[in-house]
C-alpha cells in the first residue's frame, strides 16, 4: 500500500526562500577582494541570485551545464551556490592551490560552459587559457571599478547582473537533478569527481544539525574558514541559512592573527576549517591573552585534531568537536558531538572522546571489513577499511568507470580508504589511511598515535610520520617535525616522551626537522610530498651498517 502524501521535490533554491522568509534579519558578512567588508541580509542576497539565474540563462548556460568557480570565501562565490543550482545548471567549484596540471584537467573533463574567478586568481587562469576550452566563458568577481587588465576576455560580474530582475519564477526539475560537482584533490592519479544532486545537498543541510547540535543556534554567526571549494564549505552555505545564523566570510586572509581580528570584530560564534589554519589561530589567541568575542564553538575536520591542541582551546572556553567526512560523502559523515554519558565525566575521558572522529550522522550507515571483504564486530577493538552508505554519499564518480568499479563494493558501499574501529556506543576512531599505515616486522604501527604523541612534547610545533623501507622490517617509521623553538628534541626526549604509549619497537627510529611541512591543497599535510623529499633517506641503522 502506497501512502497518501504529496511529494515535492527538495530543490536548493528553497533553503534560501526559507531564509528570507523565517530569519530577513541574518545574512552573509563578507571580505572582498577589493579590500572592504560586504553586508547583505538573506532578502538582499536573494534579490541578487535572481539577478545571477537571469544572467546565466542569458548567457545560454541550460540544466545541467557545468558552471565553475576559481574563489575565495564570500557572498558573490555563496550567490553562484545558488543561482547555477536554482536553473538546474551545476555548480562546479575548483580548488585554485591544486597544480596546473590538475586545474587543466578538472576544467576540461568537467566540461564546464563557465568560469567565474576572484582577482586573485586570473593570472592562474591567464597562464592556463591555451590548456582551456576554446568556448569557455570567463567572468571576473568584481566590479567594473576593480576589473584587472588581462588577456582574458571576460565579463564583469557585476555588470553581468546590472540589468537583470530582482525576481524569478524558480524553476522545477526532479529532486536528483545535479546540482554541485567537486573533485577530489588527486594524490594519486587524475582527480575524482563527485557529482552532488539537489536531494543529496538538502539532506546533508537537514541531517548536519541533527548530530552538530551546539554549532547552531539562530542569530548567531557561524565562520566557514574551509573554503567553499573545498566540498561546499563542508556544506555550511545551505546549513547556515536553514538554520538561522549569518556567515562571516573570511576571503583569502587565513592566517591566525587576521582571523582573530575579524572573528572578533564580527563576534563570531562558531568556527569550522582544518587543524593547521586552528593551530595559527591558537597561536595568535596565545599572543593576546583572549579568545575572539563571543567564540565559544570550534568545529575540526579535514584531517585529525591534536589532542594537545583540543586541551588548548577547551582550557580557553571554546568548544571542540570533530567532522569527520569526505567529498565523496557531501562531505559530513560523523560530529564529535559528547553524548550526555559523557557530559559530566572527567576531562580525560571527556578530551579522549573529542579526539576521535565521533558518531555517525543520521542517514550514513557505517561497516568495517577485514582484507578478505568479511564485515568486522563494532566492538572497539576490531579493526577494518571503513566503508559507508548513504543518501549523500556518492554511488560513482562523475565520468569515471574504473574508478566507480575500484570504490564500491558488490552489495553498493563506498570504500573510504579509512582504517577504523567502532565501539559498541557507535564511537568512530580512523586509525589511520590505510596507505598511512606502516607495515614493520608484520605488525601494523598507526601514523596517526604516534603523531598525536610526539605533538603534545611542548618543543615540537607540528609534525608527521612517514614510512622508510628497511630490508629486515619491510618498513620503519621516522618523524618529520618542525620546533615549536629554537631548541629541537632529540629523539631521545621525543621516546622518553611518547614510551608510556607505545612499546619499543613502535617508537619512530629518527626524527627530522624541517623549518614547514608540505600541505596538500586543501590544508593537510602532505606526506606524499614529504614521501617523495625522502625517497633518498636512509634509516640510522643503515647508515651506519653501511660505514
Amino acid at each position: 500500500m502506497q501512502a497518501m502524501m504529496m511529494h515535492r521535490p527538495l530543490r536548493i533554491i528553497d533553503i534560501l526562500t526559507y531564509a528570507v522568509e523565517a530569519w530577513p534579519d541574518q545574512g552573509i558578512i563578507s571580505v572582498r577582494t577589493e579590500g572592504d567588508i560586504h553586508r547583505a541580509c538573506y532578502p538582499e542576497t536573494l534579490g541578487r541570485v535572481a539577478k545571477l539565474s537571469h544572467a546565466l540563462e542569458s548567457m545560454g548556460i541550460n540544466l545541467g551545464d557545468r558552471v565553475a568557480t576559481l574563489a575565495w570565501n564570500g557572498y558573490r562565490h555563496f550567490e553562484l551556490y545558488y543561482g547555477a543550482s536554482a536553473i538546474g545548471a551545476v555548480c562546479h567549484t575548483i580548488n585554485p592551490r591544486l597544480s596546473a596540471e590538475q586545474l587543466v584537467y578538472i576544467i576540461n573533463h568537467a566540461g564546464d560552459r563557465a568560469l567565474f574567478i576572484d582577482t586573485t586568481f586570473v593570472p592562474i587562469v591567464e597562464d592556463l587559457r591555451d590548456q582551456l576550452p576554446r568556448e569557455l566563458t570567463f567572468v571576473i568577481l568584481t566590479d567594473r571599478a576593480h576589473m584587472p587588465d588581462t588577456v582574458l576576455d571576460a565579463l564583469c560580474y557585476e555588470d553581468l547582473l546590472a540589468p537583470h530582475d530582482q525576481t524569478f519564477d524558480w524553476k522545477e526539475f526532479p529532486e536528483d537533478t545535479a546540482s554541485g560537482l567537486c573533485y577530489t584533490s588527486g594524490t594519486t592519479g587524475h582527480p575524482k569527481g563527485a557529482l552532488y544532486s539537489h536531494r543529496s545537498t538538502v539532506l546533508h543541510a537537514l541531517m548536519v544539525p541533527t548530530g552538530q547540535t551546539r554549532s547552531f543556534e539562530a542569530g548567531r554567526r557561524v565562520m566557514p574558514v574551509v573554503p567553499l571549494f573545498h566540498v561546499n564549505a563542508w556544506g555550511l552555505p545551505y546549513t547556515a541559512p536553514l538554520r538561522g545564523m549569518t556567515m562571516v566570510m573570511p576571503g583569502g586572509n587565513l592566517d591566525g592573527a587576521s582571523l582573530f581580528r575579524l572573528m572578533d570584530a564580527e563576534k563570531v560564534y562558531s568556527a569550522w576549517g582544518v587543524p593547521t589554519v586552528w593551530a595559527g589561530l591558537l597561536e595568535e589567541i596565545k599572543k593576546q591573552g583572549r579568545v575572539p568575542e563571543e567564540f565559544d564553538d570550534l568545529v575540526v575536520g579535514g584531517s585529525a585534531a591534536p589532542k594537545v591542541m583540543i586541551e588548548d582551546y577547551e582550557a580557553r572556553g571554546v568548544t571542540v568537536s570533530q567532522a569527520w567526512g569526505m567529498t565523496e560523502m557531501s562531505p559530513i559523515g560523523s560530529h564529535g558531538m559528547l553524548p550526555p554519558s559523557l557530559q559530566d565525566a572527567p576531562a580525560a575521558d571527556r578530551i579522549a572522546a573529542k579526539a576521535c572522529a565521533g558518531r555517525r550522522l543520521f542517514g550514513v550507515e557505517f561497516k568495517i571489513v577485514d582484507d578478505e571483504g568479511q564485515r568486522q564486530p563494532h566492538d572497539g577493538d576490531a579493526r577494518g577499511e571503513l566503508y559507508v552508505r548513504g543518501s549523500t554519499i556518492i554511488r560513482g564518480y562523475f565520468r569515471n568507470d574504473a574508478a566507480t568499479k575500484a570504490a564500491m563494493d558488490a552489495e553498493g558501499w563506498f570504500g573510504t580508504g579509512d582504517v577504523a574501529s567502532i565501539s559498541p556506543e557507535g564511537q568512530l576512531v580512523i586509525r589511520d589511511r590505510a596507505k598511512d599505515l606502516i607495515k614493520s616486522g608484520g605488525e601494523w604501527i598507526s601514523s596517526i598515535d604516534l603523531e598525536n604523541a610526539a605533538v603534545s612534547h611542548p618543543g615540537i610545533l607540528s609534525c608527521a610520520v612517514i614510512s622508510i623501507p628497511h630490508p629486515k622490517w619491510d618498513e620503519r617509521p621516522i618523524l618529520v617535525a618542525v620546533a615549536a623553538g629554537d631548541k629541537r628534541p632529540s629523539l631521545g626526549d621525543l621516546h622518553a616522551h611518547m614510551a608510556p604509549h607505545f612499546t619499543k619497537w613502535q617508537l619512530p627510529d629518527d626524527v627530522v626537522y624541517v623549518d614547514a611541512l608540505p600541505l596538500t591543497a586543501t590544508g593537510k599535510i602532505s606526506k606524499l610530498s614529504l614521501r617523495e623529499q625522502f625517497a633518498d633517506y636512509r634509516l640510522p641503522d643503515l647508515r651506519e651498517a653501511q660505514t
